[in-house]
Protein backbone atom coordinates (compact mmCIF):
# COMPACT_ATOMS: atom_id res chain seq x y z
CA UNK A 1 0.00 0.00 0.00
CA UNK A 2 1.13 3.53 -0.78
CA UNK A 3 -0.32 6.42 1.22
CA UNK A 4 0.45 9.75 -0.43
CA UNK A 5 -0.42 13.44 -0.60
CA UNK A 6 0.23 13.85 3.13
CA UNK A 7 1.97 16.32 5.39
CA UNK A 8 3.86 13.80 7.49
CA UNK A 9 4.89 14.39 11.10
CA UNK A 10 7.30 11.51 11.60
CA UNK A 11 8.28 11.97 15.27
CA UNK A 12 11.81 11.30 13.96
CA UNK A 13 14.25 14.04 14.96
CA UNK A 14 16.32 13.43 11.82
CA UNK A 15 13.41 14.21 9.50
CA UNK A 16 10.49 15.56 11.56
CA UNK A 17 8.23 17.02 8.85
CA UNK A 18 7.78 15.88 5.24
CA UNK A 19 5.64 18.10 3.04
CA UNK A 20 3.79 16.32 0.24
CA UNK A 21 5.08 13.03 1.62
CA UNK A 22 4.23 9.38 1.13
CA UNK A 23 4.59 6.10 3.01
CA UNK A 24 5.08 2.68 1.43
CA UNK A 25 3.68 -0.13 3.61
CA UNK A 26 4.26 -3.87 3.30
CA UNK A 27 3.40 -6.69 5.71
CA UNK A 28 2.41 -4.30 8.47
CA UNK A 29 5.69 -2.38 8.36
CA UNK A 30 6.91 0.85 6.82
CA UNK A 31 9.08 -0.08 3.84
CA UNK A 32 9.86 3.48 2.80
CA UNK A 33 8.93 7.05 3.71
CA UNK A 34 9.81 10.26 1.91
CA UNK A 35 8.93 12.64 -0.89
CA UNK A 36 5.63 11.78 -2.52
CA UNK A 37 6.76 12.12 -6.13
CA UNK A 38 9.71 9.77 -5.63
CA UNK A 39 7.75 7.06 -3.83
CA UNK A 40 4.83 7.23 -6.26
CA UNK A 41 7.30 6.58 -9.08
CA UNK A 42 9.01 3.73 -7.23
CA UNK A 43 5.89 1.98 -5.89
CA UNK A 44 4.88 -1.01 -7.98
CA UNK A 45 1.68 -2.08 -6.24
CA UNK A 46 -1.94 -1.35 -7.04
CA UNK A 47 -3.21 -0.11 -3.67
CA UNK A 48 -2.79 3.66 -3.45
CA UNK A 49 -4.50 5.89 -0.89
CA UNK A 50 -4.72 9.66 -1.41
CA UNK A 51 -5.18 11.36 1.98
CA UNK A 52 -5.86 14.70 0.32
CA UNK A 53 -3.23 16.78 2.07
CA UNK A 54 -4.13 15.72 5.61
CA UNK A 55 -1.69 15.53 8.51
CA UNK A 56 -0.27 12.01 8.82
CA UNK A 57 1.47 11.05 12.05
CA UNK A 58 2.22 8.01 14.24
CA UNK A 59 -0.63 6.33 16.05
CA UNK A 60 -0.89 7.44 19.67
CA UNK A 61 0.03 5.22 22.62
CA UNK A 62 -1.87 5.09 25.92
CA UNK A 63 0.39 3.64 28.60
CA UNK A 64 -2.33 3.14 31.26
CA UNK A 65 -6.09 2.79 31.21
CA UNK A 66 -8.93 0.86 32.85
CA UNK A 67 -11.27 -0.60 30.27
CA UNK A 68 -13.54 -1.93 33.04
CA UNK A 69 -14.58 1.62 33.98
CA UNK A 70 -16.48 2.18 30.73
CA UNK A 71 -19.91 1.64 32.32
CA UNK A 72 -19.19 4.42 34.83
CA UNK A 73 -19.72 7.19 32.30
CA UNK A 74 -22.87 9.03 33.45
CA UNK A 75 -23.43 6.65 36.37
CA UNK A 76 -24.76 8.22 39.54
CA UNK A 77 -23.39 7.50 43.01
CA UNK A 78 -25.49 7.69 46.18
CA UNK A 79 -23.50 10.45 47.90
CA UNK A 80 -20.47 12.69 47.35
CA UNK A 81 -17.09 10.98 47.72
CA UNK A 82 -14.96 13.19 49.97
CA UNK A 83 -11.51 11.69 49.38
CA UNK A 84 -9.64 9.12 47.30
CA UNK A 85 -10.22 6.11 49.60
CA UNK A 86 -13.96 6.82 49.49
CA UNK A 87 -13.85 7.03 45.69
CA UNK A 88 -12.22 3.60 45.58
CA UNK A 89 -14.55 2.01 48.13
CA UNK A 90 -17.84 3.46 46.93
CA UNK A 91 -17.34 3.78 43.19
CA UNK A 92 -14.66 1.55 41.63
CA UNK A 93 -14.65 -1.32 44.12
CA UNK A 94 -18.44 -1.34 44.01
CA UNK A 95 -18.65 -1.28 40.22
CA UNK A 96 -15.98 -3.91 39.53
CA UNK A 97 -17.69 -6.50 41.77
CA UNK A 98 -20.76 -6.45 39.50
CA UNK A 99 -18.87 -6.97 36.25
CA UNK A 100 -18.80 -10.23 34.33
CA UNK A 101 -16.17 -11.42 31.90
CA UNK A 102 -18.59 -10.61 29.09
CA UNK A 103 -18.88 -7.07 30.43
CA UNK A 104 -15.14 -6.89 29.84
CA UNK A 105 -15.83 -7.67 26.20
CA UNK A 106 -18.39 -4.86 25.90
CA UNK A 107 -16.17 -2.43 27.80
CA UNK A 108 -13.25 -3.31 25.53
CA UNK A 109 -15.29 -2.65 22.41
CA UNK A 110 -16.52 0.68 23.77
CA UNK A 111 -13.10 1.83 24.95
CA UNK A 112 -11.35 0.49 21.87
CA UNK A 113 -13.71 2.14 19.40
CA UNK A 114 -13.45 5.49 21.14
CA UNK A 115 -9.67 5.12 21.36
CA UNK A 116 -9.42 4.38 17.63
CA UNK A 117 -11.61 7.40 16.90
CA UNK A 118 -9.12 9.51 18.86
CA UNK A 119 -6.09 8.07 17.08
CA UNK A 120 -4.94 5.62 19.76
CA UNK A 121 -3.44 2.49 18.22
CA UNK A 122 -1.80 0.88 21.29
CA UNK A 123 -3.07 0.68 24.85
CA UNK A 124 -1.98 -0.86 28.15
CA UNK A 125 -4.94 -1.97 30.26
CA UNK A 126 -5.30 -2.82 33.96
CA UNK A 127 -8.48 -4.86 34.54
CA UNK A 128 -10.68 -5.73 37.51
CA UNK A 129 -13.85 -7.87 37.78
CA UNK A 130 -13.26 -9.83 41.01
CA UNK A 131 -16.40 -11.95 40.99
CA UNK A 132 -15.63 -13.15 37.47
CA UNK A 133 -11.90 -12.78 37.06
CA UNK A 134 -11.39 -16.04 35.18
CA UNK A 135 -11.66 -15.57 31.43
CA UNK A 136 -11.90 -11.80 31.66
CA UNK A 137 -8.55 -11.00 30.01
CA UNK A 138 -9.33 -13.40 27.18
CA UNK A 139 -12.67 -11.67 26.58
CA UNK A 140 -11.03 -8.25 26.50
CA UNK A 141 -8.26 -9.43 24.20
CA UNK A 142 -10.74 -11.03 21.81
CA UNK A 143 -12.60 -7.72 21.50
CA UNK A 144 -9.49 -5.59 21.04
CA UNK A 145 -8.13 -8.09 18.52
CA UNK A 146 -11.39 -7.94 16.58
CA UNK A 147 -11.03 -4.16 16.48
CA UNK A 148 -7.42 -4.53 15.34
CA UNK A 149 -5.79 -2.73 18.28
CA UNK A 150 -2.35 -3.44 19.68
CA UNK A 151 -2.71 -4.12 23.40
CA UNK A 152 -1.07 -5.21 26.64
CA UNK A 153 -3.35 -6.61 29.34
CA UNK A 154 -3.13 -7.56 33.00
CA UNK A 155 -5.48 -8.31 35.89
CA UNK A 156 -5.13 -6.25 39.07
CA UNK A 157 -4.49 -8.66 41.94
CA UNK A 158 -5.56 -7.49 45.39
CA UNK A 159 -6.33 -8.79 48.88
CA UNK A 160 -9.49 -6.73 49.12
CA UNK A 161 -11.95 -9.46 48.04
CA UNK A 162 -10.58 -12.43 49.98
CA UNK A 163 -8.29 -15.40 49.43
CA UNK A 164 -10.39 -17.34 46.92
CA UNK A 165 -10.71 -14.37 44.59
CA UNK A 166 -7.01 -13.57 45.05
CA UNK A 167 -6.21 -17.08 43.79
CA UNK A 168 -8.46 -16.58 40.75
CA UNK A 169 -6.85 -13.23 39.98
CA UNK A 170 -3.34 -14.65 40.07
CA UNK A 171 -4.45 -17.56 37.89
CA UNK A 172 -6.04 -15.24 35.32
CA UNK A 173 -2.81 -13.30 34.92
CA UNK A 174 -0.80 -16.47 34.54
CA UNK A 175 -3.25 -18.23 32.20
CA UNK A 176 -3.43 -15.26 29.87
CA UNK A 177 0.33 -14.75 29.97
CA UNK A 178 1.01 -18.38 29.09
CA UNK A 179 -1.53 -18.35 26.27
CA UNK A 180 0.34 -15.77 24.20
CA UNK A 181 2.92 -16.41 21.53
CA UNK A 182 6.09 -14.54 22.61
CA UNK A 183 6.56 -13.44 18.99
CA UNK A 184 3.09 -11.88 18.76
CA UNK A 185 3.67 -8.12 18.53
CA UNK A 186 -0.05 -7.29 18.68
CA UNK A 187 -0.80 -8.80 22.11
CA UNK A 188 1.28 -8.73 25.28
CA UNK A 189 0.72 -9.51 28.95
CA UNK A 190 1.95 -8.17 32.25
CA UNK A 191 1.18 -9.22 35.81
CA UNK A 192 -1.28 -6.78 37.33
CA UNK A 193 -1.14 -5.64 40.95
CA UNK A 194 -3.53 -3.12 42.44
CA UNK A 195 -1.32 -1.21 44.89
CA UNK A 196 0.98 -1.72 47.84
CA UNK A 197 -1.73 -0.90 50.39
CA UNK A 198 -4.03 -3.72 49.19
CA UNK A 199 -1.31 -6.39 49.05
CA UNK A 200 0.31 -8.01 52.09
CA UNK A 201 3.82 -9.43 52.14
CA UNK A 202 2.29 -12.91 52.16
CA UNK A 203 0.36 -12.12 48.98
CA UNK A 204 3.39 -10.64 47.26
CA UNK A 205 5.32 -13.80 48.15
CA UNK A 206 2.66 -15.84 46.34
CA UNK A 207 2.78 -13.54 43.34
CA UNK A 208 6.54 -13.87 43.11
CA UNK A 209 6.27 -17.65 43.35
CA UNK A 210 3.79 -17.66 40.47
CA UNK A 211 6.03 -15.41 38.38
CA UNK A 212 9.22 -17.35 39.03
CA UNK A 213 11.11 -17.80 35.77
CA UNK A 214 8.89 -15.40 33.82
CA UNK A 215 10.32 -12.39 31.96
CA UNK A 216 7.14 -10.30 32.03
CA UNK A 217 6.98 -7.40 34.46
CA UNK A 218 4.40 -5.89 36.80
CA UNK A 219 1.78 -3.21 36.14
CA UNK A 220 0.96 -1.52 39.47
CA UNK A 221 -0.38 1.74 40.92
CA UNK A 222 2.36 3.39 42.97
CA UNK A 223 1.68 6.03 45.64
CA UNK A 224 -1.35 7.39 43.82
CA UNK A 225 -2.89 8.60 47.08
CA UNK A 226 -1.04 9.54 50.25
CA UNK A 227 -2.78 6.61 51.99
CA UNK A 228 -0.58 4.22 50.00
CA UNK A 229 2.56 5.78 51.52
CA UNK A 230 1.07 5.95 55.01
CA UNK A 231 0.12 2.28 54.89
CA UNK A 232 3.55 1.18 53.66
CA UNK A 233 5.43 3.20 56.26
CA UNK A 234 3.22 2.04 59.13
CA UNK A 235 3.16 -1.66 58.20
CA UNK A 236 6.58 -2.22 56.63
CA UNK A 237 8.74 0.75 57.62
CA UNK A 238 9.41 1.47 53.95
CA UNK A 239 8.16 3.90 51.35
CA UNK A 240 6.16 2.32 48.53
CA UNK A 241 8.84 2.45 45.83
CA UNK A 242 11.40 0.99 48.24
CA UNK A 243 9.05 -1.84 49.26
CA UNK A 244 8.27 -2.79 45.67
CA UNK A 245 11.86 -2.42 44.52
CA UNK A 246 13.06 -4.77 47.26
CA UNK A 247 10.90 -7.40 45.55
CA UNK A 248 12.08 -6.64 42.01
CA UNK A 249 8.72 -5.15 41.05
CA UNK A 250 10.17 -1.85 39.86
CA UNK A 251 12.28 -1.72 36.71
CA UNK A 252 12.46 -1.68 32.91
CA UNK A 253 10.00 -4.57 32.45
CA UNK A 254 7.37 -3.08 34.76
CA UNK A 255 5.01 -0.09 34.76
CA UNK A 256 4.86 2.09 37.87
CA UNK A 257 1.64 4.05 37.56
CA UNK A 258 1.12 7.55 39.02
CA UNK A 259 3.98 7.95 41.56
CA UNK A 260 2.18 11.09 42.74
CA UNK A 261 3.19 11.01 46.38
CA UNK A 262 6.84 10.06 45.93
CA UNK A 263 9.96 11.84 47.14
CA UNK A 264 13.54 12.37 45.97
CA UNK A 265 14.72 9.13 47.63
CA UNK A 266 12.18 7.18 45.58
CA UNK A 267 13.06 9.09 42.41
CA UNK A 268 16.66 7.96 42.83
CA UNK A 269 15.45 4.34 42.99
CA UNK A 270 13.25 4.81 39.92
CA UNK A 271 16.17 6.27 37.98
CA UNK A 272 18.67 3.64 39.11
CA UNK A 273 16.35 0.75 38.21
CA UNK A 274 15.43 2.25 34.81
CA UNK A 275 11.78 2.16 35.85
CA UNK A 276 8.86 3.11 33.61
CA UNK A 277 6.63 5.67 35.34
CA UNK A 278 3.26 6.63 33.84
CA UNK A 279 1.66 10.00 34.61
CA UNK A 280 -2.14 10.38 34.43
CA UNK A 281 -2.80 14.10 34.93
CA UNK A 282 -6.56 14.27 34.43
CA UNK A 283 -7.25 11.40 36.81
CA UNK A 284 -4.93 12.77 39.48
CA UNK A 285 -6.65 16.14 39.35
CA UNK A 286 -10.11 14.58 39.36
CA UNK A 287 -9.32 12.39 42.36
CA UNK A 288 -7.56 15.29 44.11
CA UNK A 289 -4.56 13.12 45.00
CA UNK A 290 -1.89 15.64 44.00
CA UNK A 291 0.47 16.28 41.12
CA UNK A 292 3.09 13.78 39.99
CA UNK A 293 6.54 15.43 40.25
CA UNK A 294 7.20 14.93 36.54
CA UNK A 295 9.73 17.73 36.16
CA UNK A 296 11.81 16.49 39.09
CA UNK A 297 11.73 12.88 37.90
CA UNK A 298 12.66 13.71 34.32
CA UNK A 299 15.54 15.83 35.61
CA UNK A 300 16.88 12.75 37.41
CA UNK A 301 16.64 10.62 34.30
CA UNK A 302 13.45 8.74 35.18
CA UNK A 303 11.54 7.56 32.10
CA UNK A 304 8.07 9.09 32.54
CA UNK A 305 5.30 8.39 30.04
CA UNK A 306 1.67 9.37 29.75
CA UNK A 307 -1.63 7.57 30.24
CA UNK A 308 -5.26 8.45 30.82
CA UNK A 309 -6.32 6.15 33.69
CA UNK A 310 -9.56 5.94 31.64
CA UNK A 311 -10.45 9.54 32.44
CA UNK A 312 -10.51 10.05 28.68
CA UNK A 313 -9.66 7.95 25.64
CA UNK A 314 -7.94 10.86 23.90
CA UNK A 315 -4.18 11.11 24.38
CA UNK A 316 -4.07 14.59 22.85
CA UNK A 317 -6.34 15.76 25.68
CA UNK A 318 -3.98 14.16 28.16
CA UNK A 319 -1.02 15.96 26.57
CA UNK A 320 -2.72 19.34 26.95
CA UNK A 321 -3.64 18.77 30.58
CA UNK A 322 -0.16 17.41 31.37
CA UNK A 323 1.31 20.71 30.20
CA UNK A 324 -1.16 22.85 32.13
CA UNK A 325 -0.93 20.86 35.37
CA UNK A 326 2.86 21.14 35.67
CA UNK A 327 2.79 24.87 34.89
CA UNK A 328 0.03 25.49 37.43
CA UNK A 329 1.37 23.25 40.20
CA UNK A 330 4.90 24.67 39.99
CA UNK A 331 3.65 28.23 39.45
CA UNK A 332 6.07 28.37 36.53
CA UNK A 333 4.72 28.79 32.98
CA UNK A 334 8.07 27.63 31.54
CA UNK A 335 7.46 24.13 32.91
CA UNK A 336 5.22 21.50 31.38
CA UNK A 337 5.33 22.17 27.65
CA UNK A 338 8.51 20.27 26.85
CA UNK A 339 7.77 17.65 29.47
CA UNK A 340 4.33 16.88 28.02
CA UNK A 341 5.83 16.38 24.56
CA UNK A 342 8.62 14.24 25.98
CA UNK A 343 6.20 11.96 27.82
CA UNK A 344 3.83 11.34 24.92
CA UNK A 345 6.05 11.50 21.85
CA UNK A 346 9.41 10.31 23.16
CA UNK A 347 8.92 8.17 26.24
CA UNK A 348 5.66 6.43 25.36
CA UNK A 349 7.21 5.17 22.10
CA UNK A 350 10.33 4.03 23.98
CA UNK A 351 8.28 2.11 26.53
CA UNK A 352 5.82 0.56 24.09
CA UNK A 353 8.53 -0.39 21.60
CA UNK A 354 10.41 -2.18 24.37
CA UNK A 355 7.35 -4.11 25.53
CA UNK A 356 6.12 -5.10 22.06
CA UNK A 357 9.51 -5.73 20.46
CA UNK A 358 8.78 -3.53 17.45
CA UNK A 359 9.33 0.15 16.67
CA UNK A 360 6.20 2.06 17.69
CA UNK A 361 5.37 5.75 17.82
CA UNK A 362 7.68 6.85 14.99
CA UNK A 363 7.28 6.81 11.22
CA UNK A 364 10.60 5.46 9.99
CA UNK A 365 11.66 2.57 7.77
CA UNK A 366 11.14 -0.75 9.53
CA UNK A 367 8.68 0.62 12.09
CA UNK A 368 5.18 -0.71 12.58
CA UNK A 369 2.64 0.83 10.21
CA UNK A 370 0.57 2.28 13.05
CA UNK A 371 -0.53 5.72 11.88
CA UNK A 372 -3.35 8.24 11.80
CA UNK A 373 -4.48 11.09 9.58
CA UNK A 374 -6.09 14.29 10.84
CA UNK A 375 -8.01 17.01 9.05
CA UNK A 376 -6.18 19.63 11.13
CA UNK A 377 -5.69 22.78 9.09
CA UNK A 378 -2.96 24.96 10.62
CA UNK A 379 -3.42 28.71 10.32
CA UNK A 380 0.17 29.38 11.42
CA UNK A 381 3.39 27.83 10.04
CA UNK A 382 3.71 24.11 10.81
CA UNK A 383 7.40 23.29 10.54
CA UNK A 384 10.01 21.19 12.31
CA UNK A 385 10.49 24.06 14.77
CA UNK A 386 6.80 24.62 15.51
CA UNK A 387 5.32 21.12 15.42
CA UNK A 388 5.29 20.84 19.23
CA UNK A 389 3.07 23.87 19.60
CA UNK A 390 0.59 22.47 17.11
CA UNK A 391 0.53 19.09 18.86
CA UNK A 392 -0.13 20.62 22.28
CA UNK A 393 -2.35 23.58 21.43
CA UNK A 394 -3.93 22.76 18.07
CA UNK A 395 -4.58 19.10 17.37
CA UNK A 396 -7.40 17.10 18.95
CA UNK A 397 -8.60 13.54 18.73
CA UNK A 398 -11.81 14.67 17.05
CA UNK A 399 -9.77 15.66 13.99
CA UNK A 400 -8.70 12.05 13.32
CA UNK A 401 -10.04 10.78 9.99
CA UNK A 402 -8.18 7.49 9.49
CA UNK A 403 -6.54 5.09 11.94
CA UNK A 404 -4.25 2.28 10.81
CA UNK A 405 -2.76 -0.48 12.97
CA UNK A 406 -0.24 -3.01 11.66
CA UNK A 407 -0.79 -1.83 8.09
CA UNK A 408 -4.58 -2.23 8.24
CA UNK A 409 -7.16 0.55 8.36
CA UNK A 410 -9.26 0.03 11.48
CA UNK A 411 -11.01 3.34 10.81
CA UNK A 412 -11.29 4.97 7.40
CA UNK A 413 -13.03 8.25 6.66
CA UNK A 414 -14.22 8.21 10.29
CA UNK A 415 -15.98 4.85 9.85
CA UNK A 416 -14.89 1.91 12.04
CA UNK A 417 -13.93 -0.86 9.61
CA UNK A 418 -13.78 -3.97 11.75
CA UNK A 419 -17.01 -4.22 13.79
CA UNK A 420 -20.60 -2.96 13.87
CA UNK A 421 -20.17 0.07 16.14
CA UNK A 422 -23.88 0.90 16.48
CA UNK A 423 -24.84 -2.65 17.40
CA UNK A 424 -22.11 -2.92 20.04
CA UNK A 425 -22.90 0.46 21.57
CA UNK A 426 -26.59 -0.46 21.80
CA UNK A 427 -25.65 -3.71 23.55
CA UNK A 428 -23.36 -1.80 25.91
CA UNK A 429 -26.09 0.74 26.70
CA UNK A 430 -28.53 -2.00 27.63
CA UNK A 431 -26.08 -3.80 29.89
CA UNK A 432 -24.93 -0.53 31.51
CA UNK A 433 -28.52 0.17 32.57
CA UNK A 434 -28.60 -3.20 34.35
CA UNK A 435 -25.29 -2.56 36.10
CA UNK A 436 -26.31 0.94 37.16
CA UNK A 437 -29.33 -0.42 39.05
CA UNK A 438 -26.96 -2.33 41.34
CA UNK A 439 -24.83 0.73 42.12
CA UNK A 440 -27.45 2.83 43.93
Amino acid sequence: MLIYNAKILTNDSQNPVIDNGAIWIENGLIKAIGAGDQLKAAYTGDERVDVEGRILMPGLINMHTHIYSAFARGMGVPRPQRNFPEILENVWWHLDRDLTADDGRLNAYATGIESIRNGVTTLFDHHSSPNEARGSLFAISDALSALGMRHSLCYEVSDRDGEAIFVDEVAENMDYMRSLDPDDNMRKAMFGLHASFTLSDKSLDKVQDAMSGRREGYHIHVAEGISDQTDSLQKYGKRVVERLNDRGMIGPNSLSIHCVNTNAFEHDILAATKANVVHNPMSNMGNAVGCTPVVAMLAKGVLVGLGTDAYTNCMLESVKVAKILQSHHLADPTKGFGEALTMQFENNPKMASSFFGIELGRLVEGAAADLITLDYKPYTPLTANTVGGHLVFGMTGRQVVDTMVNGRFVMKDRVIQTVDEDKLFAESDGRAREVWRTQL
